[in-house]
């Protein structure tokens, strides 16, 4: 099973790396990073991630993985990653995007009129590309499945692991990876976080990945 992660400029590294974390582990797995062209691709906070291979040479993957990140505005103006996701859409089990990159999807034209998750700062451009938005934290509508934001990849990768290998083999990979979330505050989540906290981020929006 051939997984191709879609790499471009000022992806948030967290989005591709911990759904790779878990759904590499899934037996008989292949995890190719690709972009445009092949080589380093720098995240939103300068890390560089390596595309092994161009979107030319990834022609028929079974699960596609979208990340968002602050880039995302800029990649829906790149028609190469737009034209990648159409043309390889048709042949995947799954689709599937975390935070801001299920804006991609949709700009591809893939979500019209699906339910989709995103980064909640990115929800409300969803409805001009066609999509539903939800603020459930991942999000399944056929074979096309979508995430909140960066941390909620790990959630949207079980998920898919389950899914793809049974709940045994996700469950094996949840405790490899120990993923038992106690985070220190309570303020992950719009629903949780002080209203005042929400609007000082809804000012300021750095380095989030709204457009």
């Amino acid at each position: 099973m051939q997984i191709a992660a879609l790499l471009y400029e000022d992806f948030t590294a967290l989005d591709v790396v911990g759904p790779y974390e878990v759904l590499s582990r899934i037996p008989g797995a292949e995890v190719v990073f690709t972009a445009v062209e092949a080589g380093p691709v720098r995240t939103d906070m300068g890390l560089s991630v390596t595309a092994e291979r161009p979107l030319a040479e990834v022609t028929a993957p079974d699960l596609v993985l979208v990340p968002g990140g602050p880039g995302t505005q800029a990649a829906l103006g790149v028609p190469a990653l737009l034209d990648w996701l159409r043309a390889v859409d048709p042949g995947t089990a799954w689709t599937t995007s975390v935070c801001s990159g299920s804006l991609l999807l949709a700009g591809a034209g893939l979500l019209t009129g699906r339910r989709a998750a995103s980064h909640w700062l990115a929800l409300e451009h969803l409805p001009l590309l066609g999509a539903v938005p939800s603020t459930d934290r991942v999000v399944l509508d056929g074979k096309y499945a979508t995430a909140a934001g960066v941390s909620a990849g790990i959630d949207l990768a079980l998920t898919l692991a389950g899914r793809i290998a049974g709940d045994a083999v996700a469950e094996a990979i949840q405790l490899v990876v120990e993923y038992a979330p106690e985070p220190p505050y309570g303020t992950g989540s719009v629903a949780t976080a002080p209203a005042s906290l929400v609007e000082t981020l809804r000012a300021s929006q750095l380095r989030v990945p709204a457009l």
